[in-house]
């Protein structure tokens, strides 16, 4: 990245800074002004600590220049890679039988995957959701946003050496459209619907004609196929989660609201969080974080609004079961009238220079498809076949819902902007504002899908798993049982705004990752259907610990912003608050202090009970004891299932407080306390080491301490660390927090925040900004964040870099 301290600069510069405290026709006047001469694109992007850019420009198209220019600089081999998967071409660069990252779909290898995208692009599915009108397609500002973004983006590889060894010299490593920006977005859109069953889809060939025609019977198998839709349907729950809590003026120490946020997301690849601040003077201020490719901040504040998203229970696509004439297992019948099946054969390039050429089936419902993941088969046979229903493969709109999110003036306006563009596929929105106000909305978009509409469409293998999962089969002979619509949706087949499970102004509005049912657990929500998720459930341990933190919280009152940072860092382990006295008490008692593993030897245990008893219950980086605790509740979940773990079962009447008790009598407890021993002990970790000695990562050649734990903790900071022994314990991080923000407000005109971005701004080894924040995230310290003028322009590291094209 080229710093130009040019007079050119500081002029420009002094423009949008007096532009960004002027009103808009002022900073309308000052932005005319700044324009180059020579009519290209341009931006102005301030550096502040920890190479956070702010972007000031004049129009949507600049700021998306400034975005894309500015994203490259920071990620340019990651969104290249990405930018390889949506135009499909991942297996001529890659090869085919290379794995992706699973960053865009969940397709299992390289072929698959381009064999989706490809056939996205063919079908012009994305250049026809640009050409729609808004709100139904994309805004005029949002598509001048992804004509800049890829300009940006393209004027950075033109201008600079990519210095990344991911990608340094790559042929792949190459300009891009805004149809390329537009479809990572679309991408992510479905990223729940059609892109979770990529391999079922690409996969899917009819049977012979010839062939025997064996009974659909997947629906007679009962709790197996209920348990493999509810498996399918968590199988991101360790990849895709989060946190966020809203409280409101009557818990705050001046009146005002609170919010922190706390994704839980990758830490490799592209479905990570890079941070910035977006401002067109007069028109748009908002800082916060962006899933890389987007073109706006995905998560973030203004100086009057703050949101967070959490990943929703919303189950977003349905099944139909088709069908199929018996001549013909490409013909479909609909109130007995046949329907061939579209053909889409595409072709893709290969690395070796061989073409493979597959065909994939499209019916008037969507794909066919075969399999859910490697839970759930679901066979293409002479009689039946099944496709599959996503909603989000039409909505191109999240940019838009975003941006309105951005211009609100309070929670009333955001849940607003929610309603008007109805963009965001897979989130709940929690938001707080300075009044005081807070909100909880179940905001997403899903097939139209009633508890009665679908006892009448259903067949005998959605009677199994709707009510078990909330997933959907219907009956695809019967015109009428596709999903209808609501008068207030923008969208045919989908549920209308009014529909949505919402909760406005409680005293704390909270989020992990389980349905709308407890957001507040002296105000339930109720009455939704079935699909947006459970009511009377048992809840997460993730969930049930936060709720008893912030319910706390919001008794006690007084909050500040560094309440929320205690919150976000107390690393309280629920599952040890429930279990570890009964386990030590139960270790302590076993005869001879010894315990059987599963290999049928004794081991002796004596330490661990000791270890156990004196553990101080959380997973901070000097934690001694969270690490045996760590490995014995992974082997005790596992092999014991979760109606005998606990003596108290859960009640619906007493959702937070069960179930509890350890069953320390239930088979595999003492086996799986001697298998956690000896495996430590194998690898050279004392019982009572400190975490952070064992759960680390490796950047730029040294250690960094970790704290936080999995989801089967229910630690609110979660981290999935990769388990290595033969390194030294937990040596990485796939998934956990990511960019946490807790802002508040002090009645000025700056928002009080702080932020993090965990695994820091840059994925390039040789940045200066590859291991920064990870370093803070380590010692649980956070950045200050730097919205106003006064407060960029006072960083001891500004940095000022004039971004536009060259002609």
């Amino acid at each position: 990245m080229r710093t130009r301290p040019t007079r050119l600069v500081v002029a420009a510069l002094a423009l949008v800074t007096a532009a960004a405290t002027l009103p808009a026709v002022a900073a309308e006047r000052l932005s005319r002004q700044e324009r180059p001469s020579h009519g290209g694109l341009s931006a102005v992007i301030r550096y502040t600590e920890y190479g956070i850019p702010h972007i000031v420009a004049r129009d949507h198209a600049n700021l998306g220049f400034g975005t894309g220019w500015a994203q490259a600089a920071d990620q340019v081999c990651t969104l290249a890679d990405g930018f390889v998967t949506v135009r499909g071409e991942r297996s001529r660069f890659f090869g085919p039988d290379a794995a992706t990252d699973s960053s865009l779909s969940s397709a299992a290898t390289n072929l698959a995957s381009d064999l989706y995208f490809k056939g996205v692009r063919q079908a012009g599915t994305v250049e026809k959701l640009l050409a729609q009108p808004a709100p139904r397609g994309p805004s005029r500002a949002v598509q001048d946003l992804m004509r800049g973004f890829a300009a940006g983006y393209n004027a950075w590889i033109e201008q600079n050496r990519i210095s990344d060894p991911a990608c340094a010299g790559a042929p792949w490593a190459r300009p891009v459209t805004s149809v390329d920006v537009a479809a990572r977005g679309h991408a992510l859109a479905v990223l729940g619907g059609q892109g979770r069953v990529v391999d079922g889809i690409t996969a899917a060939r009819p049977p012979a004609r010839t062939a025997s025609r064996p009974r659909a019977d997947a629906h007679d198998q009962g709790e197996r196929v209920a348990r493999a839709a509810r498996e399918f349907l968590a199988g991101d729950s360790a990849g895709m989660g989060s946190n966020a809590v809203a409280f409101s003026g009557a818990t705050t120490a001046n009146g005002r609201g609170l919010l922190l946020g706390n994704p839980h997301y990758p830490w490799h690849g592209g479905r990570r969080f890079w941070q910035a601040q977006q401002t067109i003077p007069g028109k748009l201020n908002v800082a916060g974080a962006a899933l890389l490719g987007s073109v706006t901040v995905s998560i973030g504040h203004t100086a009057h609004v703050a949101w967070s998203h959490t990943v929703a229970t919303g189950i977003p696509f349905n099944l139909h079961q088709l069908a199929l004439d018996p001549a013909d297992p490409t013909v479909y019948l609909v109130n007995g009238r046949a329907e061939r099946m579209t053909k889409r054969t595409v072709t893709v390039r290969t690395k070796d220079g061989a073409p493979v050429t597959r065909t994939q089936w499209w019916t008037r419902y969507g794909p066919v498809v075969t399999s859910l993941g490697d839970s759930l088969a679901l066979p293409w046979t002479a009689r039946t076949a099944y496709a599959i229903n996503d909603p989000n493969a039409a909505n191109l709109r999240a940019a838009d819902t975003v941006l309105g999110l951005g211009a609100a003036r309070d929670t009333d306006g955001a849940l607003s902007a929610l309603r008007r563009t109805q963009g965001l596929p897979w989130v709940n929105t929690i938001a707080a504002d300075a009044d005081g106000h807070t909100l909880f909305t179940q905001s997403q978009v899903l097939p139209r899908i009633t508890d009665e509409f679908e006892q009448r469409c259903s067949t005998a293998l959605g009677e199994v798993t709707y009510p078990s999962s909330g997933l959907a089969v219907l009956d695809g002979a019967r015109g009428d049982c596709a999903p209808g619509s609501d008068p207030d949706a923008v969208q045919p087949g989908v549920f209308g705004p009014s529909r949505m499970p919402t909760l406005k102004d409680a005293p704390y509005a909270e989020n992990s990752n389980d349905s709308a049912w407890l957001t507040n657990a002296d105000r339930p929500i109720t009455g939704y259907e079935r699909i947006f998720g459970t009511v009377g459930t048992a809840r997460t341990l993730r969930t049930r610990g936060a709720i008893e933190d912030v319910a706390a919280l919001a008794r006690r009152g007084g909050l500040t912003v560094r309440d929320l940072w205690r919150q976000q860092f107390a690393d309280r382990v629920p599952a040890g608050d429930l279990a570890a006295a009964d386990a030590a008490k139960a270790c302590a008692a076993l005869p001879g202090g010894t315990a059987t593993g599963s290999d049928g030897k004794a081991v002796d245990v004596t330490e661990a009970c000791a270890v156990l008893a004196g553990w101080d219950r959380t997973v901070g980086t000097g934690s001694r004891g969270a690490l045996l605790f760590d490995r014995f509740w992974r082997k005790l979940t596992a092999t014991v299932p979760a109606a005998r773990l606990w003596k108290v079962p859960f009640s619906a009447t007493d959702p937070v407080r069960t179930p509890r008790g350890l069953d320390t009598d239930a088979p595999g407890f003492a086996r799986a306390l001697a298998d956690a021993v000896t495996e430590l002990r194998a690898a050279g970790v004392p019982l009572d080491a400190r975490l952070g000695d064992h759960q680390f990562v490796v950047r730029d050649g040294r250690r960094i301490a970790v704290h936080g734990g999995t989801e089967s903790l229910g630690v609110w900071n979660k981290i999935e660390p990769v388990w290595d022994p033969g390194h030294g314990g937990y040596t990485e991080v796939t998934v956990g927090s990511s960019y946490v923000q807790a802002v508040g407000w002090d009645g000025s005109r700056c928002p009080v925040a702080r932020t993090l971005l965990t695994y820091s701004q840059s994925s390039n080894p040789r940045s200066a900004h590859h291991s920064d924040q990870t370093r803070l995230f380590s010692r649980g310290e956070w950045v200050r964040s730097r919205f106003c003028e006064k407060d960029i322009m006072s960083s001891p590291s500004l940095r000022v870099v004039r971004a536009r094209e060259r002609h």
